[in-house]
């Protein structure tokens, strides 16, 4: 399966984000929000705190263990996230549809990006394709682009973890 990388900011930022929970600070926020081009990052105390609030409830997407949940909790993501659904050109970047209008407030964009690209990397990667890393301790979420679509770790660096532990574990 391949992916349109482009439509994937959404659901990128969402899993940088519900990475950042255990170590959640406004600095760190910012930077991901820069990192997924982000627009006007304006952050203040109240839009990290409601960041964060958000990101619990984005988390249940990629814990979520059925198609049927993921589609339930993008679409809760969606009815408290978007407000609108239109094509931007902007930025000389080509067509994508926007959630929200451009004017919204930093927590709005936030809100509608991650809501409305994770609905859109669902319905392309067939209601699969997301989860939380399976190394025991690690916070991480990932999106799975892979070929083969089994990716259980957020990072090669995590799985090798995993498999060095089983090694020195076996008898």
């Amino acid at each position: 399966m391949q992916f349109n990388h482009d439509n994937m900011t959404g659901a990128r930022l969402a899993a940088h984000l519900v990475g950042l929970v255990p170590e959640w600070s406004g600095s760190r926020v910012q930077r991901a929000l820069a990192a997924h081009d982000i627009r006007r990052p304006e952050l203040d105390d109240r839009a990290v705190a409601e960041l964060l609030g958000w990101t619990l409830v984005v988390r249940e997407v990629f814990a979520a263990t059925s198609v049927a949940d993921t589609c339930a909790a993008v679409n809760r993501l969606l009815q408290q996230g978007t407000r609108t659904a239109y094509l931007s050109t902007h930025d000389g970047r080509r067509p994508h549809l926007h959630f929200t209008p451009e004017d919204d407030d930093l927590v709005g964009r936030v809100r509608s990006v991650t809501a409305g690209g994770l609905a859109l990397f669902v319905v392309e990667a067939e209601g699969r394709r997301l989860g939380l890393c399976a190394r025991p301790g690690c916070p991480r979420a990932f999106v799975d682009t892979s070929r083969n679509g089994t990716r259980r770790y957020c990072s090669a660096r995590c799985g090798n973890a995993v498999a060095v532990a089983r090694h020195r574990d076996r008898p």
